[in-house]
C-alpha cells in the first residue's frame, strides 16, 4: 500500500481546534477491527470522509459486521469511493424519478454505470456484499445487492455469479426483484433459466424485473413466453415490461406486435414498440415514426422515436442529445447512445461545449463508455469545465478510457 499522509481530524474528534489531533491512516484502519462498535463505526466514517480509495479493501469486511448500523455505513462508504459524491437518493418507479428514499445503493444503481469511477474492485468486497444479501436486516439486504450492481464488473467471477443467481430465489421478494435488475445490468447469462421461471413469480415486481432482465440478456429463448405475458397483461406495467423485453430481443416474429402498439394509448408501450421496430430494422414503419417523433405528446416517446429513426438510418443524434437537459430523460437517452455504440462518438464531441451543464456531463459520461483514445482531447478540455459536475463526469470518462486501454 502506498504511503498515506496522516488524516487531519478536527470537529470529528474534538469540539474545538485546541483539541484537534492527527491520526495515521493505518491506525484508523486498525480500529476497523476494534471490539467496540462505536470505534469501528467512527473508523468507517473517518475513512469515508478522508476519501482515500486505499480504504476500499479494509472496509469491505465490515459489510458483514454484526451491527446493522456499521454494515450500512460500510456499504455507504464503499459506494462513496466509487461514486465520489454524496447521493440524494430518490425512488425509481417505471424508470421515472419519484419520492426520496433511504435506499442509497438503489439510488446509486439508478444513476447508471457512467456515474461510477473505474476503480479496481477487490474480490473480497464483492464477496462481502453478496454474503450480506442474506442478512437478517431487510435494509442491509437491499443495500448490499444494489451495491453489487453498482460496484461489481462484468464478467463476474463464477462463485459470485452463482450467488447472485441464487438470490433470484430469495425469500424476500424485494431481493428477488433487485437481483433480476442486477443480473440484467451485469449480463449474468447464467441467470437466464431462473429468470424465465421468475416471470411467473408471486410478486409483480419480480415478474416485471425478470422480464426486463431477459431482454437485457438478449435471451431469445424467452420470446414466446414474453409474448404470452404481453397477451396476458395487455396493459399497465406488466405489458410494458413484456414489450420492453421483446423490443430488446427484436425478433422478426414480434414485428406485428410492435406495429400494433406503436399507437397504443399507453406512452410506455408506444415507447417500447418504437424501440423494437428500430432494432428490428423495419423501414416500413419510418413514416409513422417520423410523424410521432414530433407529434407525440410524451417526451419519452418522442425520444424513443428518434432512437428508432437513428437505428433505421436517419440522423437523429442531435435530437436525442438535446433531450438530455432533462434529468428524467437523460438516462433513457444515454441508454440509447450506449447501444448505438462507438460509431457515434465523434458526433458527441461538439456537445461537450453545450451551454447546459447537464448535457455536458451526460455527454462526457457517455463518451467514457463508448469513446476511445480519439475522445481524450475533447474530454481533457471538458475536465476543466467551470461546472463541477460536468468536470467530474469528464474526468471519470478519461479514467475509464485510459483504464480500458
Amino acid at each position: 500500500m502506498p504511503k498515506i499522509p496522516s488524516l487531519l481530524l478536527l470537529a470529528v474528534l474534538a469540539p474545538s481546534a485546541a483539541g484537534a489531533q492527527q491520526l495515521r491512516f493505518d491506525d484508523v484502519v486498525r480500529n476497523l477491527r476494534n471490539p467496540d462498535p462505536k470505534a469501528r463505526l467512527d473508523a468507517v466514517r473517518l475513512l469515508r470522509d478522508a476519501k482515500y480509495p486505499e480504504a476500499i479493501g479494509p472496509i469491505a469486511r465490515l459489510v458483514t459486521d454484526a451491527v446493522d448500523e456499521i454494515q450500512l455505513e460500510a456499504i455507504s462508504a464503499e459506494l462513496s469511493f466509487f461514486l465520489g459524491e454524496d447521493l440524494k437518493p430518490r425512488r425509481m418507479v417505471g424508470f421515472v424519478l419519484e419520492r426520496r428514499t433511504s435506499a442509497i445503493a438503489r439510488a446509486a444503481f439508478d444513476l447508471g454505470p457512467g456515474a461510477v469511477w473505474p476503480r479496481p474492485v477487490p474480490p473480497e468486497l464483492v464477496s462481502s456484499l453478496i454474503q450480506a444479501i442474506d442478512d437478517d436486516n431487510a435494509r442491509v439486504r437491499l443495500e448490499a445487492i444494489y451495491a453489487v450492481g453498482v460496484i461489481a464488473c462484468s464478467p463476474l467471477a463464477p462463485e459470485h455469479a452463482q450467488r447472485l443467481v441464487k438470490a433470484l430465489d430469495h425469500y424476500d421478494p424485494a431481493v428477488r426483484a433487485a437481483a433480476a435488475r442486477v443480473v440484467g445490468r451485469l449480463k449474468a447469462a447464467d441467470a437466464a433459466d431462473v429468470l424465465m421461471k421468475a416471470i411467473n413469480d408471486s410478486s409483480p415486481d419480480v415478474r416485471y424485473a425478470s422480464m426486463r432482465a431477459l431482454g437485457a440478456l438478449h435471451e431469445t429463448r424467452a420470446t414466446a413466453a414474453l409474448t404470452e405475458q404481453l397477451a396476458f397483461y395487455r396493459k399497465g406495467e406488466g405489458a410494458w415490461a413484456a414489450l420492453d423485453a421483446l423490443a430488446h430481443l427484436a425478433q422478426p416474429a414480434s414485428a406485428p406486435l410492435f406495429k400494433e402498439r406503436l399507437k397504443d394509448k399507453d406512452p410506455n408501450l408506444r415507447r417500447a414498440a418504437a424501440e423494437g421496430l428500430g432494432r428490428l430494422g423495419d423501414r416500413s414503419a419510418i413514416p409513422d415514426i417520423q410523424y410521432s417523433v414530433t407529434a407525440d405528446d410524451a417526451e419519452t416517446v418522442r425520444v424513443a422515436m428518434a432512437f428508432a429513426l437513428q437505428k433505421l438510418g436517419q440522423n437523429y443524434i442531435t435530437r436525442m442529445v438535446d433531450a438530455m437537459d432533462s434529468a428524467r430523460l437523460a438516462p433513457q437517452v444515454q441508454e440509447y447512445l450506449l447501444e448505438l455504440g462507438p460509431s457515434i462518438a465523434p458526433e458527441l464531441y461538439p456537445r461537450l461545449q453545450e451551454s447546459d451543464p447537464a448535457i455536458r456531463a451526460a455527454v462526457a459520461e457517455t463518451l467514457g463508455m463508448i469513446g476511445n483514445q480519439a475522445a481524450l482531447p475533447a474530454l481533457e478540455t471538458a475536465a476543466k469545465d467551470h461546472d463541477a459536475g460536468a468536470a467530474d463526469a469528464a474526468k471519470r470518462a478519461i479514467e475509464r478510457i485510459r483504464s480500458a486501454r
